[in-house]
């Protein structure tokens, strides 16, 4: 009875190792496809800050645009009072 009963844990140690390996092994994929998924986001957000800036910019031009108009119409009295 109790050579049956060291069997039985063998066996449930047994399983248990195998389902371990089987979890480090799904941990290191996740940990992987986590990284990336990181490396992703930090090229996202670049890419966002790269659009604020280029956003910012053209509202400079703009408003040095609108700075040179109302200097040309008063120039030609054209601007409205």
């Amino acid at each position: 009875m109790n050579e049956n009963i060291d069997n039985i844990i063998l066996e449930h140690l047994r399983a248990i190792r195998g389902d371990v390996g089987t979890m480090k092994e799904s941990m290191g994929e996740l940990k992987l496809r986590m990284g990336s998924m990181e490396e992703k986001l930090a090229l996202l957000e670049r890419g966002v800050a790269n659009i604020h800036t280029d956003i910012a910019i053209l509202h400079s031009r703009s408003d040095r645009l609108d700075g040179r108009m109302e200097r040309i119409e008063k120039r030609l009295d054209l601007a409205s009072v």
